[in-house]
């Protein structure tokens, strides 16, 4: 258990600004947060929990010069810079209400958001950003008012966050300041999250400071963690999962921040920073996974071969702590040995020494890779939980956990599952309906509390929840076998050269898949087998298609018939948000995949 700092109120009576008064009154000096300039390689720029309380401050007395008032939603697309983080804290002390939009959104998502919100102002990054709200602006049936920018020389004829911090600055009276955020009451709203909207209108789901403080008190209960750990914050803002750990945790915990705005650098931070916890989607532990493996691909055998026999007693230690089994001495003292000698200088290449906390959430985790990491004695404490739900629900922890589920429901919460396998899921942190456009929120629970998530799963006789799909997305065949694709996908990506991989069948008599190459794995398996190829072109050489049909078969040998994939396409360019086909959290937007490989599919089911 984590230890809990003084709580400056009643749990249920706390706010946001009540804890960042405490932050800055009993751990002024230590550092809150911090960024790389321009970015820059090296050389931090670190704010205290002081110094972040005072520039909420003068940010509060901009926003309010701009017009801001108690109660409307402000709309942010900025990256995970400083400017994002401080404008989130300012809009709370002011009693307002921030509020994320995916920096990936498309247009009409963001006029829908613009209009259900009824926001009169929005804080962009730049002028990519910028150029993509103005014709808002023009928009009648759009409430927006003005746009702030935070690059100034994108603003253009807009105001410049540098101005308003400078107005702040000269306007800040600390008596309307504390008043203002006093105001706030537990009840209050503190965000509102939009779902991501792959289906149609992205859906409002307002949360509470209330909510908020209830459940990182109930993760504290069963999270271990140094006191006033750091977190790498490289997720969006939009995400709930990021505003939980980048945001709300942090200033709960007086932790320190570290701003990653560039994903695909997340690696590069951890190798730098050491961390004593990450928490990673399933995707970046897949990515990460396959660059150790590549790495082990280039040693002599000798080495490879002390490597595995440490790592096969890392997953034995881990097995008895599984199985809740104190490990004998003997097994203690051989799992210490190898740590120190062979898996601790290989987890120090890639930052993760100092590990004692990883987690992992959003989305079914691959069994292959969860019981990688355990082979360097990292057991990575996969949790589960929904934007309605204000992020964790269910969650392991070193004094209970099974490797492939997501554990158990955290204190006070209820998870039980329907006739179908869909999970539903009771409790204070449970929201109560999504916000509607007037103001008004339409009830989305049943007459006793429950609320129906829309993921398949199943509950243990331990209490464990062991999630099989999203009940949306699960393949129904044209001889109405239900098939889960996350279980097929993850299957087939155990095989170290796929990468990703999407299986399609809804309505076919059998399944056929897209398989993507592993951008790392894949040039340093050829290169261990004397191929010398260009990278865009291993998914046409004979060695890779062959040893890619290998590995399809042996999924297909542990999957039933329904489930096996009877084609196949092999693909080389990785997917990724940039590009669509993820979400911004890096799960699969299906429907864009099926929509740009039709012909492909297609095709699959025409071959002979």
């Amino acid at each position: 258990m984590t230890t809990i700092l003084r709580l400056p109120a009643e749990p249920g009576q706390l706010t946001l600004p009540a804890l960042l008064r405490r932050n800055a009154e009993d751990h002024g000096d230590l550092p809150a947060l911090s960024w790389r300039a321009d970015g820059a390689e090296s050389g931090w720029t670190t704010l205290t929990w002081h110094e972040v309380r005072r520039k909420t401050a003068v940010l509060a007395a901009g926003y309010t010069a701009l017009g801001v008032e108690r109660g409307e939603q402000v709309l942010m697309m900025i990256g995970n810079r400083p400017e994002h983080w401080l404008t989130d804290l300012a809009l709370t002390h002011l009693g307002a209400v921030p509020v994320t939009v995916y920096g990936t959104a498309a247009p009409e998502q963001i006029a829908h958001i613009a209009r259900h919100s009824r926001a009169r102002f929005a804080i962009v990054e730049g002028a990519r950003e910028r150029e993509r709200w103005e014709p808002l602006l023009a928009d009648v049936t759009v409430p927006l008012e003005k746009l702030v920018v935070v690059e100034a020389a994108e603003a253009g004829p807009h105001r410049s966050y540098g101005s308003l911090h400078a107005t702040g600055a000269r306007l800040y009276r600390p008596d309307a300041f504390e008043k203002a955020w006093q105001e706030s009451r537990a009840d209050d709203p503190l965000t509102v999250v939009h779902t991501s909207g792959t289906t149609g209108d992205p859906k409002a789901v307002p949360i509470t400071h209330r909510s908020v403080v209830v459940n990182a008190l109930a993760l504290d209960r069963v999270v271990e963690l140094p006191d006033h750990v750091a977190h790498i914050c490289y997720l969006p803002f939009a995400h709930i999962a990021e505003r939980m750990l980048g945001i709300y945790l942090p200033v709960f915990r007086a932790s320190h921040v570290h701003l990653c705005p560039d994903p695909a650098a997340v690696a590069a931070a951890a190798r730098a920073l050491h961390p004593a916890q990450f928490f990673g989607v399933p995707r970046v532990w897949e990515k990460l996974a396959a660059s150790v493996r590549a790495a082990l691909a280039a040693l002599p055998e000798e080495q490879r071969a002390a490597i595995d026999a440490a790592a096969g007693t890392a997953r034995e230690h881990v097995a008895h702590r599984e199985r809740g089994e104190q490990p004998p001495a003997e097994m203690e003292a051989a799992y210490r040995q190898a740590r120190t000698t062979v898996l601790e200088p290989l987890l120090a290449q890639a930052g993760f020494d100092r590990l004692v906390w990883a987690a992992s959430a959003s989305a079914p985790m691959p069994l292959d890779v969860v019981r990688f990491w355990a082979g360097f004695g990292i057991v990575i404490m996969d949790a589960w939980g929904l934007t309605e739900t204000v992020g964790v629900f269910t969650c392991n922890s070193p004094t209970g956990f099974r490797l492939g589920s997501v554990g158990r429901p955290l204190e006070g919460l209820e998870l039980r599952t329907a006739d179908d396998g869909e999970i539903l899921v009771r409790g204070e942190t449970v929201f109560t309906g999504y916000l509607r456009a007037d103001g008004t929120v339409e009830r989305a629970l049943d007459p006793d509390g429950w609320f129906a998530t829309g993921d398949i799963g199943r509950i243990d006789e331990d209490g464990y929840l062991w999630l099989t799909d999203r009940k949306k997305e699960m393949i129904v065949t044209s001889t109405g076998k239900n098939v889960s694709p996350a279980l097929v996908e993850n299957t087939l990506k155990e095989h170290p050269l796929i990468g990703q991989a999407l299986v399609h069948g809804d309505g076919r008599s059998y399944l056929v898949a897209l398989l993507v190459l592993d951008a790392e794995m894949a040039p340093a398996w050829a290169a261990a087998r004397g191929i010398d190829s260009d990278p865009a072109a291993l998914a046409d050489h004979p060695a890779i298609r062959e040893e890619i049909a290998r590995a399809v078969e042996a999924a297909n040998a542990r999957l039933n018939r329904t489930e096996q994939v009877k084609r196949y396409r092999l693909l080389s360019a990785e997917w990724g948000p940039e590009t669509g086909e993820l979400t911004p959290s890096l799960k699969l937007r299906r429907r864009v995949i099926h929509d740009r490989y039709a012909g492909s599919i297609e095709a699959l089911y025409g071959e002979s």
